[in-house]
């Protein structure tokens, strides 16, 4: 086991906790129609929707932020 196994499960246990999955899944689909996201790795498109989403506010609508 290396460290990518505990990078994908990290991810996915914190968008559970928090109740982020649906915003988590939206934002992932958004980058994979955005040129600048086609050539990153499954990883890094991992990482970079989840800072997006756990760095959204709550208090704005999901539909907007994203």
């Amino acid at each position: 086991m290396g460290h990518y196994e505990d990078f994908w499960y990290e991810i996915i246990d914190s968008i559970t906790s928090k109740g982020l999955k649906k915003e988590f899944d939206a934002q992932l689909e958004k980058m994979n129609h955005q040129s600048k996201h086609k050539y990153k790795e499954s990883k890094e498109k991992w990482d970079y929707a989840h800072k997006k989403v756990i760095s959204l506010p709550k208090n704005i609508s999901n539909k907007k932020a994203l």
